[in-house]
């Protein structure tokens, strides 16, 4: 995200792409015909909201290491209508299209090893999963 506020890396546009003009770093992209752009303020928004998703971790006691995102959502919000004045006295509308943004995030689930066939059969084992349980498995 800072690279496209920074003009270095497009995004692509595949569907609201009317009217995007082609730009030389679309290339990059499969299956593309080279419209792209940098969108600022979205990529704006997403970095205060993955800041913001962090300190809520830190707070929560969450290790930063294993949070992965797993859900993003974005949704239209209701617009909201304000007033232009327009020529010979009329009034025109002047609306924004807000929208709501929704991230989860989780901690990474550590892997559980498979036990060697090797192992003696009266040993027992700790393993532990989701970061938290501690099970002891007896083979």
């Amino acid at each position: 995200l800072k690279d496209v506020m920074e003009k270095k890396q497009a995004v692509p546009f595949r569907r609201y792409n009317g009217g995007i003009g082609r730009k030389a770093q679309g290339k990059m992209h499969p299956c593309h015909n080279g419209q792209a752009g940098w969108p600022k303020k979205s990529a704006e928004f997403l970095l205060n909201l993955l800041k913001n998703a962090e300190a809520n971790a830190e707070s929560k006691g969450l290790d930063l290491d294993l949070l992965k995102i797993v859900h993003v959502q974005v949704n239209r919000a209701p617009k909201m209508r304000r007033r232009t004045y327009r020529a010979h006295g009329r009034i025109g509308p002047y609306m924004t299209s807000p929208s709501h943004i929704e991230l989860i995030l989780t901690e990474k689930e550590e892997d559980v090893k498979k036990p060697d066939p090797k192992s003696k059969a009266g040993s027992t084992q700790t393993a532990v999963s989701s970061g938290t349980e501690v099970k002891k498995i007896a083979n």
